[in-house]
């Protein structure tokens, strides 16, 4: 009989996920549908901008030139022309991208439907502690994917763009590698982001602690110089643009696990005197 009740709480947990992945798979195609019949939006004015010298980081570049009186940081023209080479490619590209878009777009709520399944799991005050944590993961996704969209991403795209071995030879670049390059980038810089959020997961845990992250810090920043120059193009300026944020992400995390850690010595400490207080 126990053998059955466990197998039985086992297939409600499996119909629980069930019902949760039907839900998310549902929002991200909704938004997918949104977004692939937004064709002008999507690919014109989202996928398409960082390609034009009228994007709005290019625009910035040249204030900022014009600032501090240096026009070689200009970005006034983009040397490179997007194709499509296969019959099928624009067809198959406006479905997968839309697809991408949706996952994106519907992140918040896929995280949530997952929550929503992890939480009825957790103790009270594992509940309690990790409040807003929906809220905190999608904000920090969201400020990484727009740093990766107007800050990486177009780094990236204009260096590659501009990057020639000789003056004979015109860059023509493939629908599919443009958009590889846009959307690499862009979705990298959105979950390093999520940095802070799991040291704050694995300081709860016991995992990790300040002092560690302070023992190791020089190889983090080995670390994060490593997956700046997997995520950027081998050019120094692209790859200390996307290591300054992940190293004010990493001490940022050491604050939160400090944090983290003085609480979970109050809860000990307190629990400690309550047990005390009871054998006397």
């Amino acid at each position: 009989m126990l053998g059955e009740q466990q197998e039985m709480s086992f297939i409600d947990h499996l119909e629980a996920l069930r019902w949760h992945v039907i839900r998310a798979a549902i929002a991200v195609v909704v938004f997918a549908t949104g977004a692939f019949f937004a064709k002008d939006f999507l690919f014109h004015d989202l996928m398409l901008g960082p390609s034009r010298s009228d994007f709005w980081t290019y625009q910035m570049s040249c204030k900022l030139a014009a600032w501090l009186g240096a026009p070689g940081l200009c970005i006034d023209k983009i040397g490179f022309v997007i194709q499509n080479r296969e019959m099928s490619g624009q067809l198959t590209m406006h479905i997968s991208t839309s697809f991408i878009v949706g996952i994106v777009l519907g992140f918040p709520y896929l995280f949530w439907e997952l929550w929503r399944f992890i939480e009825p799991g957790l103790y009270p005050h594992e509940r309690q502690n990790s409040r807003g944590a929906v809220f905190f993961v999608s904000v920090l996704f969201i400020l990484g994917l727009l740093f990766g969209y107007y800050i990486a991403a177009p780094m990236s795209i204009q260096f590659l763009a501009g990057y020639v071995v000789d003056a004979s030879i015109e860059n023509q670049i493939d629908m599919q590698s443009y958009l590889s390059t846009l959307t690499t980038m862009s979705l990298s810089c959105a979950f390093v982001f999520e940095l802070p959020m799991i040291v704050f997961f694995l300081a709860k845990a016991g995992l990790i602690t300040p002092e560690i992250m302070r023992a190791y810090r020089k190889h983090a920043i080995v670390v994060v110089l490593i997956i700046a120059a997997i995520i950027t193009p081998p050019e120094v300026t692209s790859q200390i643009i996307v290591t300054i944020p992940i190293i004010l992400l990493y001490e940022l995390s050491i604050n939160i696990a400090r944090v983290v850690a003085r609480k979970r010595t109050a809860a000990l400490n307190a629990q400690l005197a309550e047990n005390q207080g009871v054998a006397e």
